[in-house]
Order: C-alpha cells, then structure tokens, then sequence
C-alpha cells in the first residue's frame, strides 16, 4: 500500500509538471501568434484592418469544434465503459466548446459589421453556428438540472453521466452541418481558403500567423480542460468520505 500510495503521489506530481509545460508552451505560442497576426501578417487587399479578427474568430472556431469532439469521445468512452471520469471530461470540453463558438460568434458579428455592414444576417453560417451554441449550452443546463433534481453530484454519479452522454454525443451531429452549410446551402461566407487547393494560396505570413493562433488556443483549450478535471475531481474528493473507485482498482 506504501509503494501504491508513493507511486500515486509520483504521478500526480507529473501530470501536473506536464500541465504547467503545456500551460507555457501555449503561452508562448499565444505572444508568437499576436505579434504575427497583429503586425507581420500583412492586411487583407479587400477587408483591410478587419481582416486580423480572423486570427481570433478562425481559432475559436476551429477549437470549439474540437472541444465538443472531446465531448463526443468522452460521452462514447463512459457508455462503452462506464467510467465517471471519460464523463468528467466531456464535461470539461462542453464548457469550453460553449465559450469559443460564443467568441467565434462574437468575433464573427464585429467582422460582419465591418465588412458587411451589419452585425447579424440570417446566414447558414451564423445560424448553425448559433444552434450548435445553444445545443451545448442546454446539455450543461441538464446536467445541472439533473443534479439539482436528483442531488447527484455533476461529474459523479451515473444519474448525471448517462443522459448527459446521450445528448452530448448526439449534439456532435451539428458540428458538420456548421462546417459544410457554405458548401450546402448559399453563404455570405467564404469556402475553404487554406485546405482548398483550387483557390488562390493565402499569403504566407497570414497562414503561418494563422496557425500559430490555432496552435495557441488548442492549447489553452487543452490547459483549461485539464484543469477545469482536475477541479471537479478534487472537489468530488473534497465533497466524499472515501474517494471514488471502481472494484478493479481496489484489488
């Protein structure tokens, strides 16, 4: 049990040595990606100026599709396994998947008005966007109305997880109609720049300011995933008698 006890203790101190070189890391790429995309990247021939928010919007965007791919995996993994911590995770990613499409929203409204002149349109684009939005926003309002109702704990009991899997996973269906609805349906915005060989390449410093942006904020996402598990786990620790363990881990 001593042996157990140091070697939890060990990995616990690097998991969070690993967080903080992730935390660090996603720091210095967020500085490399505003000094390209604020002052290296030139601006757009047409948009001018407004044309940098992409190096904010196109992140928050691209990451917030990823963070409800964590959602998906996660609600996958705890139905297949059962394991409360896969939906600690999901959790995590809908709370920043939340986030980042409200900032891609936002982003995208301010760089509509300036383009375009006006701050919402019923675009395919904005309104699956908003969809996608308001789908994960309700899936943490169950949970938590779950929680509530049945004064289960949120990330520790199966009386939260296992509905909360279900819509979780099912709310991933939006992801693809937001990406493709500019190929699907008439857009104001434009189709792929950077993965679409058949339009003219994006300048160099804008795709490489580009994808440091990218870089940097899955990263953050990924710190703040981590963190807001770790969280949850401490406090569900904090909140229990005996910590939470499954018969194969107590052998």
């Amino acid at each position: 049990m001593r042996t157990s006890t140091v070697d939890l203790v060990a990995d616990t101190a690097r998991a969070a040595a690993a967080r903080r070189t992730t935390a660090w890391l996603a720091g210095a790429l967020g500085v490399a990606a505003v000094v390209a995309g604020g002052w290296l990247a030139p601006p757009d021939a047409v948009q001018g100026q407004a044309q940098r928010l992409m190096y904010l919007h196109v992140p928050a965007a691209w990451v917030a599709y990823t963070a409800f791919a964590v959602v998906l995996v996660a609600s996958g993994g705890y139905l297949i396994g059962g394991d409360l911590r896969w939906d600690r995770f999901a959790r995590a990613g809908a709370e920043v998947g939340v986030v980042l499409t409200a900032v891609a929203i936002a982003t995208g409204s301010l760089w509509g008005h300036l383009v375009w002149g006006t701050w919402w349109a019923w675009d395919p684009r904005l309104v699956s966007t908003a969809l996608l939005l308001l789908a994960y926003a309700g899936y943490l309002a169950l949970r938590r109305t779950l929680s509530e109702r049945t004064g289960a704990p949120d990330g520790g009991d199966h009386r939260v997880a296992r509905p909360a899997a279900v819509v979780g996973a099912a709310g991933f269906l939006l992801v693809p109609v937001v990406h493709f609805s500019v190929l699907w349906w008439r857009s104001l915005h434009q189709q792929a720049t950077v993965l679409a060989p058949q339009r003219p390449p994006i300048d160099l410093r804008m795709g490489v300011a580009l994808l440091l942006a990218v870089a940097a904020a899955t990263l953050v996402a990924l710190c703040v995933v981590l963190h807001r598990v770790v969280r949850l786990e401490r406090r569900l620790a904090a909140a229990s008698p005996a910590p939470e363990r499954t018969p194969a881990r107590v052998g």
